[in-house]
């Protein structure tokens, strides 16, 4: 099944609720690395998406974390899905 533009965020900002890096969000969404900085760079100028300064100190990695307005968006679809599906 082919998954729209819209569930390919909410994937994105479920694997990086808690904060973690590009590679996991890249293998937990199923996403090539393209496809990936495509909706990393939508999500962090859309203020979905940050980068967690905090968790930088740990190494080189960055890690992106789900801000307030993308838990909003997380809720609104699966809300939206609910109603869809019943």
């Amino acid at each position: 099944m082919h998954r729209s533009k819209i569930d390919i965020i909410a994937d994105i900002l479920q694997v990086a609720a808690r904060g973690t890096k590009k590679t996991h969000i890249m293998y937990g969404c199923n996403l090539s690395f393209e496809q990936l900085q495509t909706y990393l760079n939508l999500l962090l100028d859309r203020g979905l998406l940050r980068v967690n300064a905090e968790n930088e100190k740990c190494g080189n990695s960055t890690f992106f974390q789900t801000t307030a307005r993308g838990h909003i968006f997380l809720k609104a679809h699966r809300n939206l899905r609910e109603i869809l599906t019943t």
